[in-house]
């Protein structure tokens, strides 16, 4: 034993030995880490070293750095670098209430990414999202329901995105000291949530207590206890400077007040706003010196060219990009990027992890706990499985695009809720399923075969002309003949031979020759941009970069007639998608469906809305919506009128709502049987949804944002004072509250013990005892809110400041206890600062919000002795 120590021990020094001296000074591992990356940054030159301060970072050969794309996405799942497992949308992660199955979840994720990045360098490929830097998580506060890309956050309240995004950190970075198994980055920092057609020129006016009461804290939260590697900063001003060019936000707040000695990388063209949008700066190069000094370290685009510029003109000097840089390389090496394998403990995870058995289950776990039960009339859920009969109707029934959210991977398997509930039910259950309206109308297309009337010449199809730009300029690099339009796929997915779907354009060319007199009608899909020209007149327009979206045109035609077709479409570096084809399109009677389906046993209807109509910066405005974001919080109308018909038959109507922000269906909760909200549940969502609706799981999740009664309780979408926002500043009733959900179960608190005095200063231990009384087993979240009695009017109506979710069989009982800090037993002053004062506190711990408010819970007094607190119930 002895003997082979010494041999290995032997082998191991002078491996590392050889290692070192067989390379460059940099790479001897048996040096600091600080003194590794600043010998490599004395050996670049001006040139090189503003190179590797831009996302897309190149090779510098003669110092064996390889080429370095910094940007990925994992929001719930790797995303768009092809086969991945993807999970519910985050704001679904969020209302599982569960920070420990979260942080489990992302150690899976993460654990894909190591293992996608391992395989695309032994392929020789380091393109854009194949990285291990990821731009998550999204842990901006969700302040207004009309925000599209709120379904990317952990909701309206500090406290709880505070915890999950600590969560996903911790779960994606990875427990070792020396090394990072990926880096996280918490993004938009500050006070960014809409309106996304805004982002570009809006300036965010806050006061110094929503600052730091509402807008910070997660932020805090991640860089104190998660030590999160990196932030991304905002497209937005605040007060009056660009997020990413403010010394108050990344100078003095973020690395001077909490220390932070991570990166700070730009959102994706925020620079160039500097001077194009927010006209703070004249040109690239001053703004690019702004945003250096400020501190943004890493930007995603290519605006810091002017850098070299800056430099030659002395406007900005060379340890300013030092600086930068070495915030840069010590992530790159702590992620082990020049070390060697064999020390780095992430280095070798297969690949077979990436959309395994496991990984699928947990995807499974986290959609089932994401479901949040809003009502269950007369226990009319869980249904039996042995129905004569279910009807299935609704646009989200059979969409397995929408159930994936958005920044999302491609799964290697999915359910749909009708094929989820397909799978579930007896075999003698008939289940039949009827559309019947689609999420903005009730025009419902059934695909046809047009190809057969396409011809180029005298070949059917369409001649197809590949260009390696996005702009359909010079030299196809590829001309064939065509016989069908339907792509999608990844950026590293080969749209054609030898042609990877990224930043290429084409254009397809042909004549439609119909068989009939009559109307036809055109459909495309596709991200990003496409256009239909027909007798050389636009048709269809939506050549710019946008997620993937639809559109239709009807053409009234001659038989035999030569219409001439052209069909442009550009991708740039996200997902690729493009169809064509033909459909007909009936409107929908919706008595007439309501009576074909009226004798089954139960009717559901899937509805909701989808991420192709909220989300990031949408091309275009549609009922309801607009770019991206929500003129309105009420469900589409056409859907109402598809389930009031329904219900006129006297069956029991459930309602599976698929969104990524809260709706008002105040017709939907008073007259339904049940409703069940299933988010974007990712590529389990529909075996979820079926668990759920016949008991094979009790549901359990919490929603973690407040669901209004109308717009009109809504204050102006641009005004981000939180005053009348969210649980913690609203005083007009809701539609259901923060952290509502109900069970197939019921529980019982008793017991709430708190110290007798209590020590100003010290952290404060509660607990309190939970019992399922009710008949089946299930799952608890257990939620603690302080309410301060103070004259302070700004503070707010309660705050949650502790939540556990635990599991019960029928009839357990657990003792659940919390342990408060000074920090939640604080107040944010007006301006800005924390402290606790002496004023009153009630401790409320249930199942939701406290119902009542009110009475001497508590005091703290000069002598800094809390008194006893009252429960709440």
């Amino acid at each position: 034993m002895g003997r082979f120590l010494l041999a290995y021990l032997f082998f191991y020094f002078t491996f590392q030995v050889n290692y070192a001296q067989s390379t460059y000074p940099w790479a001897d591992i048996s040096l600091p880490l600080d003194v590794r990356v600043d010998k490599l940054i004395k050996s670049m030159t001006i040139n090189e070293k503003i190179g590797q301060m831009m996302n897309d970072s190149p090779a510098i050969e003669r110092l064996g750095i390889p080429h370095y794309n910094w940007w990925n996405e994992c929001l719930h799942g790797v995303a768009r670098a092809g086969l991945a497992t993807v999970y519910p949308q985050a704001i679904g992660l969020a209302a599982t209430f569960d920070d420990k199955a979260l942080f489990h979840s992302a150690e899976l994720i993460s654990d894909e990414a190591r293992a996608k990045y391992t395989d695309f360098v032994k392929k020789g490929s380091r393109e854009i999202y194949q990285g291990l830097t990821y731009w998550s998580p999204n842990i901006n506060i969700f302040r207004d329901p009309r925000w599209g890309r709120g379904q990317e956050t952990y909701g309206e309240d500090p406290f709880l995105t505070g915890c999950m995004g600590a969560a996903f950190v911790k779960g994606l970075q990875g427990n070792q000291s020396n090394y990072l198994k990926l880096v996280a980055t918490a993004k938009h920092f500050a006070v960014h949530s809409g309106p996304e057609y805004e982002r570009h020129v809006m300036n965010a006016v806050v006061s110094p207590f929503d600052l730091w009461d509402t807008y910070l804290p997660a932020f805090h939260k991640l860089v104190r206890d998660a030590s999160v590697a990196s932030v991304m900063c905002a497209y937005n001003r605040f007060d009056g400077e660009p997020c990413c060019g403010s010394n108050t936000l990344l100078t003095d707040i973020l690395r001077n007040m909490w220390g932070f000695k991570g990166y700070i990388v730009s959102d994706c063209g925020a620079i160039d706003d500097f001077y194009k949008t927010h006209k703070i700066s004249i040109n690239g190069v001053d703004s690019s010196v702004k945003a250096v000094r400020a501190g943004t370290d890493l930007e995603c685009g290519n605006t810091y060219e002017n850098l070299l510029s800056a430099f030659n003109k002395g406007e900005i000097k060379e340890y300013e990009i030092d600086e930068a840089l070495h915030r840069l390389f010590i992530a790159r090496f702590r992620l082990g990027l020049f070390s060697p394998d064999s020390l780095n403990p992430y280095a070798n995870i297969p690949y077979s992890v990436v959309d395994s058995k496991d990984h699928r289950q947990d995807a499974l776990n986290m959609a089932c706990k994401s479901v949040v039960l809003l009502k269950n009339e007369n226990d009319i859920l869980p249904l039996s499985k042995s129905l004569r009969k279910i009807a299935i109707i609704g646009p989200a029934a059979t969409d397995s695009v929408s159930i994936l959210g958005n920044y999302n991977g491609t799964p290697g398997k999915l359910v749909t809720v009708l094929q989820g509930i397909k799978n579930k039910v007896s075999t003698e259950t008939e289940v039949v399923f009827k559309q019947g309206v689609n999420y903005l109308d009730n025009k419902i297309t059934m695909p046809i075969n047009l190809w057969p009337m396409i011809f180029n010449e005298d070949k059917n199809g369409m001649k197809a002309e590949y260009f390696n730009n996005i702009k359909l300029e010079g030299t196809p690099v590829l001309t064939r003949i065509e016989n069908g339009i339907n792509f999608k796929g990844g950026v590293n997915d080969e749209i054609a031979p030898g042609i990877k779907a990224r930043w290429i354009s084409v254009r397809w060319t042909g004549k439609f020759i119909p068989n009939d007199d009559g109307d036809y009608t055109f459909c495309i899909s596709g991200d990003d941009g496409f256009r239909l020209f027909i007798d050389n007149e636009i048709a269809i327009d939506h050549f710019s970069f946008h997620e993937e979206m639809s559109d239709t045109y009807t053409l009234h035609v001659k038989k035999g007639k030569k219409y001439d077709l052209r069909l442009e479409y550009f991708q740039g570096d996200q997902g690729v998608s493009i169809r064509f084809g033909g459909v007909n399109i009936q409107e929908t009677n919706y008595e007439e469906l309501a009576n074909e389906v009226s004798d089954a046993d139960a009717i559901i209807f899937v509805g909701g809305i989808s991420p192709r109509l909220e989300g990031e910066e949408m091309p275009v405005n549609l009922p309801g919506f607009k770019r991206g974001d929500r003129t309105t919080i009420a469900l589409p109308e056409v859907q109402t009128k598809m389930m009031q018909a329904l219900y006129r038959t006297g069956k029991p109507v459930i309602f599976v709502m698929q969104i990524g922000s809260a709706l008002s269906i105040n017709w939907e909760n008073s007259y339904l049987a049940a409703i069940v909200n299933a988010w974007y549940g990712g590529q389990a969502a529909g075996e979820a949804v079926a668990d759920i609706l016949f008991g094979d799981y009790n549901p359990a999740g919490r929603l973690p944002i407040t669901f209004y009664c109308s717009d009109n309780d809504l204050p102006p979408y641009n005004d981000y004072s939180m005053k009348g926002r969210t649980y913690r500043y609203f005083t007009k009733e809701t539609l259901y509250p923060f952290g509502y959900g109900l069970s197939y179960t019921n529980f019982s608190y008793s017991g709430l013990k708190v110290p007798d005095k209590i020590i100003t200063g010290k952290d404060v231990s509660v607990s309190v005892d939970v019992k399922n009384i009710g008949k089946m087993d299930g799952d608890e979240v257990v939620q603690l809110y302080l309410i301060h009695h103070s004259s302070d009017s700004t503070i707010p109506r309660c705050a949650l400041k502790g939540f556990k979710r635990i599991s019960l069989k029928r009839g357990e009982s657990k003792t659940v206890s919390f342990n408060l800090t000074p920090e939640d037993l604080s107040l944010v002053s007006s301006n800005g600062r924390l402290r606790q004062i002496p004023d009153k506190v009630s401790v409320f711990i249930g199942g939701g919000q406290p119902h009542t408010i009110g009475g001497i819970n508590g005091v703290f007094s000069d002598t800094k002795i809390l008194g006893p607190v009252f429960y709440c119930n």
